[in-house]
């Protein structure tokens, strides 16, 4: 435990207890405990479908328990409040009929796990999917058999979009209702668990996205069990803000941790990505903030396991990424929004709305990489306000970077993906980039095959709800000029369509079809991997960069006994650098560069690349990335060192002495 804070103000709101309790229905020996934060209700029951109903012992800091023992695995029940309402149980692990039907119990123990050790992710290349959309039948079962696939490309860690279950037929997830719940679109909760497993067995880990900034707009009933759940002092624009700095918001805060640590130890999964963060952390000022808690309540459900817990914060907080004994939060990585939108100017050419502050250009590029996230406490024109904070000096490990995810790809109006938009050569010269970068990469669903795919917002919510939220997406999307045209707003898919789903839905045929973007992947995963510079280059100051050209730079990788690499990249038309006064460039002490791979080789349906290295200029080919790696030494360079031993040997003349002129000479 941190010590304690000083008395006073919201600095004493109180510590969960360690660790935090479990919520709702617990299967226990031959029955079924159940314990709810409930201060609002006189009393509360458990309905079973089958059986008699259970009054719950009311304790006087409005916390009910009780046990029934005639309860099993797959017993349907709700509960009754105050003698009157039947409810679902706002924690229930399983909703087999959505967030306002019956609730389940759930007994995790049932599962026979296959897989009892895996790798820890460590330095991992993520992988985001939606279950939904990731193959035609979208279930759990079904990506289990797609998942070989992603493990031989070298993918290390899956990260799930939101699970818990929300109301329709289909949605992101984002609106969860039921936090505790893996939603029934997808399958049960033991097919949640079969494909941990699967992923396990094939050294893949997983983690989960996971909301705890607010409930979505259909079937969360927690307020009819306390109104001390939520909060308006804050505006949010998704939904009712969780109220985690009140001085009674002890249970609120163990709801979030209990649900973070029941995701670990009921699922072995692998960690966590905490969405929307910064509606979080300006919200809690107690003795210990409400996000390092759930860090912490999940590294400790964890029981020795590393996980790798990562946020996304739009403000980009460094805070929440440095070590808690340095006064952080704990968590191991962010999502750096700047190293996407610096890349999507470069390639796209477009700088509307959040997009105004970057202008795409190589030192942008070389900066994201070497230091993290480019605005650290400038002024940002866009919010016409200061954004970021320092992380000079943090790990490159520490920053997700990325050209593709689920908003940015449905941001664009009409979700189309990257290879969709982007030319070709320089998609694969960035992809280089991202891949071979010290940071954490991440990839989108199809994207390690250049699937044509869109991704788009899609939410069936109820029908009351389908214009709303279609005029919401609307104005969401004409924060960019050119989607705010009556054209484009007019093509702006229904998220309530079933066919704005269905048309996000992966086509695995396109993958054997698009065997040249594969092989890109593949190879440069695989030289991330098993090249030894590459694979160490996440160590402090292990990576260098300079700007060469106006859309060229260079990046150089510091490897044991000057076994460097230099990964060359131009996303402009060719460039002849006939003096080359960059360091940088020079090759290691008597050997000169060769070229060990290029984005333009045939295989990937480049157009060929000769080495860039010519007698008098090095010539870097347009719209490609070249990596370099010491050789021998060339006979020409062999040539020029051979005359000057010679001239060095040599008997050396008396220089001539020189006089200074006198005047009138």
């Amino acid at each position: 435990m941190d010590p304690p804070s000083p008395a006073g103000g919201l600095a004493s709101v109180p510590l969960v207890a360690d660790p935090p309790p479990v919520l709702g229905a617990e299967p226990r020996e031959g029955a079924v405990a159940f314990r709810y934060w409930a201060p609002d209700l006189a009393a509360l029951s458990v309905v079973p479908e089958r059986g008699a109903e259970i009054a719950l012992a009311r304790r006087e800091d409005g916390w009910f328990e009780g046990t029934g023992s005639e309860l099993r695995h797959g017993t349907l029940y709700r509960l009754r409040l105050d003698g009157g309402d039947l409810l679902p149980d706002p924690v229930s692990r399983f909703q087999p009929e959505g967030p306002l039907g019956p609730s389940m119990i759930i007994d995790p123990g049932r599962h026979r796990w296959r897989c009892d050790s895996w790798p820890a992710p460590t330095r991992p290349v993520i992988y985001e999917m939606h279950i939904g959309t990731f193959t035609p039948e979208g279930s759990y079962r079904a990506a289990i058999d797609r998942l070989p696939l992603l493990a031989e490309v070298g993918i290390t860690l899956l990260e799930v979009m939101p699970l818990a279950e929300f109301a329709g037929g289909f949605g992101w997830g984002y609106d969860g209702a039921c936090f505790f719940a893996p939603t029934r679109l997808y399958g049960e909760p033991d097919d949640f668990r079969a494909f941990v497993d699967a992923a396990h067995a094939l050294g893949m880990g997983v983690i989960l996205d996971v909301v705890y900034n607010h409930v979505g707009p259909v079937g969360g009933f927690l307020d009819r069990f306390a109104v001390g759940y939520f909060t308006e002092r804050y505006v949010n624009d998704w939904g009712p803000s969780f109220d985690y700095e009140s001085p009674a918001s002890g249970p609120v805060r163990a709801f979030a941790a209990a649900n973070a640590a029941y995701w670990i130890r009921d699922f072995r999964l692998d960690g966590l990505r905490i969405d929307a963060t910064q509606n979080i952390y300006d919200f809690d000022d107690g003795h210990e903030h409400v996000l390092a808690l759930i860090a912490r309540a999940a590294r400790e459900a964890a029981a020795g396991r590393e996980i790798f817990i990562v946020g996304e914060n739009e403000p980009q907080r460094a805070e929440l990424i440095r070590p808690r004994h340095e006064g952080g939060l704990g968590f191991d990585a962010l999502w750096n929004d700047d190293f996407h939108h610096a890349a999507r100017v470069a390639l796209i050419g477009r700088k509307e709305a959040y997009f105004t502050d970057y202008a795409g250009r190589p030192q942008e590029l070389v900066s994201a990489v070497r230091h993290g996230f480019l605005y650290q406490g400038q002024r940002y024109r866009w919010q016409d306000q200061p954004r970021g904070s320092p992380t000079l000096g943090m790990p490159p490990g520490r920053f997700v970077l990325f050209l593709q995810n689920h908003d940015q790809i449905a941001n664009s109006g009409r979700g189309l993906p990257l290879s969709r938009i982007a030319g070709p050569g320089p998609l694969r010269a960035m992809t280089a980039l991202l891949l071979l970068a010290p940071g954490t990469p991440m990839l989108f669903q199809g994207q390690e095959w250049g699937s044509s795919r869109p991704f788009y917002y899609f939410a069936e919510l109820v029908p009351e709800l389908a214009e709303p939220v279609a005029e919401g997406r609307r104005e969401s999307v004409s924060q960019f000029p050119s989607l705010a045209t009556p054209e484009m707003q007019a093509i702006v898919p229904l998220p309530c369509d079933p066919a704005t789903f269905a048309a996000c839905k992966l086509d695995w045929a396109e993958r054997e079809r698009q065997g040249e973007w594969l092989a890109l992947h593949r190879d440069l995963l695989r030289l991330r991997r098993e090249d030894a510079t590459l694979r160490e280059a996440g160590r402090p100051h292990a990576v260098d960069g300079a700007v060469l050209g106006e859309s060229a730079f260079v990046l150089r990788y510091f490897g044991e006994g000057g076994d460097d690499r230099l990964l060359l990249v131009n996303l402009g038309v060719d460039l002849e650098l006939v003096i080359t006064p960059e360091p940088l460039l020079a090759p290691p002490a008597g050997r000169d560069w060769r070229l060990l791979w290029g984005s333009e080789d045939p295989r990937y349906g480049g157009s060929g690349q000769p080495s860039p290295m010519l007698e008098a200029a090095w010539v870097l080919p347009g719209h490609a990335a070249l990596l370099l790696a010491p050789g021998p030494e060339s006979p020409s360079r062999r040539s020029e060192h051979d005359k000057a031993l010679a001239a060095a040997a040599a008997p050396k003349r008396p220089l001539p002495v020189k006089r200074e002129a006198t005047a009138g000479a």
